[in-house]
C-alpha cells in the first residue's frame, strides 16, 4: 500500500483527499499511530474517519467529546439498574441467604454488568478489521480527561480493576479531530501523528461538489465554489466549509437552480453562513457583489486550469 492507494480507496468513498491527507494516513496506518487533525469546522476531518472506516471495513466507534465527559461515558460503566434487580432476584428466590457479601459483590462487579462505552469498545479484540476509533473534538474535553484518554493511546489497553485488563491484540485507528478551541496539550500530540487540515483548493472543492451532488452542472459547481471562497474571505465569524458548500449545491439542485443569482443567493444562504452577524455582513457586502464575484472567479479559475 502507498499514499496514492490510500488516495484512491478514499476517493472510492466520497473523499477526495489531498497529497498531505493520503499521506498522513498511510503512516497512521502503516506506523499505528493515532492520527490528530486539526482545522476550522467543516473541513472535512470527521468525514474522513467516516471514509477511513469504509475502506478498512472495520467499525467506525464515535466518541463525541464535551466540556465534563469522563470515564464513565467515555471508557466504562456499571448498570447499576440491572445490578439492583438482579440483587432483589436474589433475595425473592432466597439464593441471597446462602451466599456471602463478598460473593455477591464479586458477581456484581463482573464483565455481565459492565456498560463498555466507545474506547473500551474500541480496544477490545475483534475477529474482524481493527475498528476506527473517532475521537471528535478533543479540544472540547477537560485536561483531566485529555490526561486518562493519553494514557490509553499510550498502550492501548485499560485497567477495569474489579475485571483486570483489557487489552488490543490489534490497535485500533484512532483518528482525533480538533477545531482548536484550546491547544491540545503536547504530551497528547506526541502520541500522534499531526496534520492541519485546510480549505480544499478550487478545483478540488468543485470536484467534492460534483462527487457529493452528482446532477449539479459543472457550470454551478463552480460558482458554488467560488462563492464560497469569496464568502471565506469576508472575516466571518464562521467561514463556511466543504459541508456548507455541498448543503448549499444540494439545496440549490433541489430548487432547480442552474446558476447563481442575486435572488437565489438571498433565499438559500442559510444554507451557507449559521449565525446572524455574517448574514448581515454578507448582506451588507451585497448578494449582487457575491454573485459578480462568484463568476468572474469562477471563469478565472476555469481558464487557469484550461476547462
Amino acid at each position: 500500500m502507498t499514499p496514492a492507494d490510500v488516495s484512491t480507496a478514499l476517493s472510492g468513498q466520497g473523499y477526495l483527499p489531498d497529497e498531505g491527507i493520503s499521506t498522513a494516513v498511510f503512516l497512521a496506518i502503516t506506523l499505528h499511530r493515532p492520527l490528530l487533525l486539526e482545522g476550522e469546522a467543516g473541513v472535512g476531518k470527521t468525514e474522513l474517519a467516516k471514509a477511513l472506516a469504509a475502506v478498512t471495513g472495520g467499525e467506525l466507534i464515535r466518541l463525541q467529546c464535551y466540556e465534563g465527559i469522563d470515564v464513565a461515558q467515555a471508557v466504562y460503566d456499571w448498570d447499576y439498574a440491572r445490578q439492583l434487580l438482579h440483587l432483589r432476584a436474589t433475595e425473592v428466590t432466597g439464593e441471597s441467604s446462602t451466599r456471602t457479601a463478598d460473593d455477591l459483590e464479586t458477581e456484581l462487579y463482573g464483565e455481565r454488568f459492565l456498560v463498555k462505552r466507545a474506547v473500551l469498545r474500541a480496544i477490545e479484540p475483534t475477529d474482524g478489521p481493527p475498528p476506527v476509533l473517532l475521537i471528535d473534538e478533543i479540544d472540547r474535553a477537560d485536561d483531566e480527561f485529555e490526561a486518562y484518554l493519553l494514557e490509553v493511546l499510550s498502550d492501548f489497553q485499560i485497567t477495569i480493576p474489579e475485571i483486570g485488563v483489557f487489552s488490543a491484540g490489534r490497535p485500533p485507528l484512532v483518528v482525533l479531530t480538533s477545531n482548536r478551541t484550546r491547544d491540545v496539550h503536547d504530551a497528547l500530540k506526541r502520541r500522534c501523528l499531526y496534520h492541519w487540515v485546510e480549505h480544499p483548493d478550487f478545483e478540488r472543492e468543485v470536484a467534492i461538489v460534483k462527487l457529493r451532488v452528482p446532477n449539479i452542472t459543472d457550470k454551478l459547481a463552480r460558482q458554488v465554489a467560488a462563492a464560497t471562497e469569496n464568502l471565506r474571505e469576508l472575516n466571518l465569524y464562521k467561514p463556511p466549509g466543504v459541508a456548507e458548500t455541498i448543503d448549499w449545491a444540494t439545496a440549490l439542485g433541489h430548487l432547480g437552480a442552474t446558476t447563481l443569482n442575486e435572488q437565489v443567493v438571498a433565499n438559500t444562504l442559510g444554507t451557507v453562513v449559521k449565525y446572524r452577524e455574517d448574514s448581515q455582513r454578507v448582506a451588507q457586502h451585497g448578494f449582487g457583489e457575491v454573485v459578480k464575484q462568484a463568476v468572474e472567479r469562477a471563469l478565472v479559475h476555469g481558464a487557469a486550469s484550461g476547462s
